[in-house]
């Protein structure tokens, strides 16, 4: 999964990948394009919305920037930061240690990439923002890009949710998650890294949270809490 993809799993629209490829169409260029634009393409009108919707958060690259700095961030992109309060959520996989000693490599990139549209189909239906793929975890964001009221409810529903829909997932073998969460007030939105390594920079109280999602997902199943 190419990182044009990897960015419409969460607004489920992969199938449109192969369309915006065949017509040189990558993140780069999405933020350029209009409706008329999209509707050429063939998208439907919905399609389009969420496209035009999730293509004003990306960064535009500068026209007077050099080619080979294409990747950098722009100012503008890194003055966009704001302060908001944040739902973190991380999950993994049970078992995935044992799971990349028993599977072919093959088999495993089938399995993981079946869980990683798994977890970007749930939670997007909570407004969930996947911020970070991470082998066989996957960070979560809820209160951004979009911040509701109930975003920490949302998390805890979600990750319900995901409990349920991993395990249904039919692979060759059976998947269980682990998830935490937190909640936190930060400063969201400066872009750090390049490339397929591109992500939302979180500063505040919740890179804590972060890491202490991630040790209680290793630790403890959601779905065992009492």
């Amino acid at each position: 999964m190419d990182e044009l993809e990897r960015w419409l799993v969460p607004l489920a629209l992969v199938q449109l990948a192969p369309t915006l490829r065949a017509n040189d169409i990558d993140l780069n260029i999405l933020p350029e394009l209009n409706e008329a634009d999209l509707e050429k393409l063939g998208f439907s009108l919905g399609q389009r919305k969420k496209l035009l919707k999730a293509a004003a958060c990306l960064p535009r690259p500068s026209a007077s920037a050099d080619p080979s700095a294409a990747s950098v961030p722009s100012l503008s992109a890194v003055s966009s930061a704001e302060r908001r309060q944040l739902t973190v959520m991380f999950c993994d996989l049970v078992g995935s240690t044992a799971l990349s000693a028993d599977l072919d490599p093959e088999d495993l990139r089938e399995v993981i990439g079946a869980y990683h549209r798994c977890v970007a189909e749930t939670v997007s239906r909570f407004d969930g923002f996947v911020a970070k793929y991470m082998g066989d975890g996957v960070l979560l964001y809820f209160g951004y890009p979009k911040a509701h009221e109930d975003d920490a409810e949302r998390a805890v529903r979600a990750g319900l949710a995901l409990i349920d829909a991993v395990d249904q997932l039919k692979t060759s073998e059976r998947l269980r998650v682990r998830i935490g969460i937190g909640t936190g007030l930060v400063v969201v939105g400066d872009l750090i890294g390049s490339g397929e390594a591109l992500e939302r920079a979180v500063a505040g109280e919740t890179p804590t949270l972060r890491r202490v999602c991630k040790h209680l997902a290793s630790r403890t199943p959601l779905s065992s809490v009492p």
